[in-house]
């Protein structure tokens, strides 16, 4: 059996906690891999590596460190089959969904080859009588990055990149549960002509993030995960004196008005409420009718989809999505099902019983569709994270607008209309942080910001975009004047500019 250690100081090192935990196969149920769980002495090596390589490589130019980070784009490229598949055995996701990980992972690291442009200042000259003024960005020094299991190449590309173009040396805690393609973009980070102690990954579990959280040099931590963990980390990051940015749960609803193309919208909501096995943060989990007649339409044209969906394994290049990542997620979904059967739910599409031939131990879980869910309704409140679809129903726009405004998470939203005046009506009224118009799955490209509202995000920066190089970075602003502009004697008040 392999076993995946911690990637620190540009070299693989085993653990020293004597802790590993089992990394499996989704499609199959077989234990792959035993992954090593550090201790806060691995934690504390990753730091010490960090520490020492940092300053040399904030010092390098703006320019040369984008061209290690264009480097490192051209060697993931070479390896985006097998990369793909790597995550795909260990996730569960299809191999087209695992490509698609990667490249909008890329993406982000395209935009932060723009790092000569991104970390400008300002310049005012003649600010004051001989005065100019000038602020310049400088990095944080070692920060560090906590991603999930749903995205193990996207969320820590979407951390690192932006992070490390800033001049800041990088650790990173990826998910335990699919830790080995982590650890290949460390080594194609080396490769690409990082330096040793740029990009370290410590894999590990609670004793591994709290030793982050608490660790004197670690400057920022960003973090992806549920709200629960999402409002812990920001709580005990922050009471530390970190900078901190933590993005948490989400409940997305997608609204379907009486005049959407009926057609266009199942289409929507069978990818974004399926896709992944429903293991996104952006999944959608609610569709929102909108009146009677609009409801009985949806469901009419849903359930044949639902019914139909193609559960296979991640290798299979024509299944609609895969298992999920571990028996215990399968569980825990399938008692939500079985929760919103008794709170009253009409379960239209039933997929616990659903056992693929030749895969029996694999973690599979076919489509379920619930109509008649109530906002009251725990399958309403909590986030699922599975593929589970509840249909509410909205007697009126006001109340489908309410609907999203008023959960408790805020992370994305969508409308399905032909009504350009209620689309930017909603757009503008709706309380939440990321809006998709005919869109159903509304992930910002890499030149904006991603983040969401209420208990989907906590901070005050979002992910990529121009918000990663401020959080990524400090400001400094100097007020310089020389000596042929200096009046004599002493000044006893605050300098104005009168």
């Amino acid at each position: 059996m392999r076993d995946i250690g911690h990637f620190i100081g540009g070299n693989t090192v085993p653990g020293t906690s004597g802790r590993s935990g089992e990394v499996y196969e989704p499609m199959t149920g077989e234990v792959r891999a035993r992954v090593a769980l550090a201790s806060k002495a691995d934690l504390r090596a990753a730091v010490e590596n960090a520490k020492a390589a940092q300053p040399a490589w904030a010092a390098t130019n703006p320019q040369r460190r984008a061209r290690v980070l264009m480097k490192f784009l051209d060697l993931v490229h070479q390896e985006y089959d097998s990369l793909a598949e790597l995550l795909a055995r260990e996730h569960g996701k299809t191999i087209p969904d695992a490509k698609g990980d990667i490249q909008r992972g890329l993406e982000v690291v395209e935009f932060a080859c723009g790092v000569p442009h991104l970390m400008k200042g300002e310049f005012t000259e003649g600010a004051g009588p001989g005065i100019d003024m000038y602020s310049i960005r400088q990095p944080l020094g070692v920060v560090a990055g906590i991603t999930p299991f749903n995205f193990p190449a996207m969320i820590p590309l979407w951390k690192a990149g932006p992070a490390i173009a800033c001049g800041n040396a990088f650790i990173l805690k990826p998910s335990e549960r699919d830790p080995s393609v982590p650890m290949r973009l460390a080594e194609l980070f080396l490769e690409a002509g990082l330096p040793p102690g740029i990009f370290n990954v410590v894999n590990g579990d609670k004793e591994a993030v709290d030793a982050i959280l608490d660790d004197p040099d670690i400057q920022a931590v960003g973090f992806v995960g549920s709200s629960a963990i999402a409002e812990y980390i920001y709580g005990r990051a922050a009471a530390n004196g970190k900078r901190v940015q933590c993005f948490g749960g989400a409940k997305n609803h997608m609204i379907i008005m009486p005049d959407a193309d009926m057609d266009q919208a199942v289409d929507a909501l069978i990818g974004a409420g399926y896709g992944s096995a429903g293991e996104r943060c952006m999944a959608v989990s609610v569709a929102v009718p909108v009146g009677q007649a609009t409801a009985d339409r949806l469901i009419e044209k849903l359930v044949p989809r639902v019914e139909s969906l193609k559960i296979g394994p991640s290798t299979d290049p024509t299944a609609d999505y895969g298992p999920l990542v571990t028996r215990a997620h399968l569980d825990k979904v399938k008692a939500y099902v079985d929760l919103g059967v008794e709170e009253g739910a009409k379960l239209l599409v039933d997929g616990r019983g659903f056992k693929l031939q030749g895969y029996e131990n694999g973690f599979y879980l076919g489509g379920c569709l619930f109509d008649e869910v109530t906002p009251d309704m725990r399958i309403y409140k909590d986030e699922i994270f599975g593929p589970v679809l509840s249909v509410v129903r909205a007697k009126d726009y006001a109340e489908a607008l309410r609907l999203p405004s008023e959960n408790e998470y805020g992370n994305g939203v969508a409308i399905f209309t032909r009504d350009g005046d209620a689309a930017r009506d909603f757009a503008s009224k709706v309380e939440v942080g990321m809006i998709g118009i005919n869109v159903p799955i509304p992930v910002p490209l890499a030149y904006y910001t991603f983040g969401g509202w209420k208990r989907s995000g906590f901070g005050d920066l979002n992910q990529h975009g121009p918000d990663s190089f401020r959080f990524y970075t400090k400001t400094k602003t100097v007020t310089s004047r020389w000596p042929s502009g200096v009046k004599e004697g002493a000044e006893f008040s605050i300098p104005t500019m009168r």
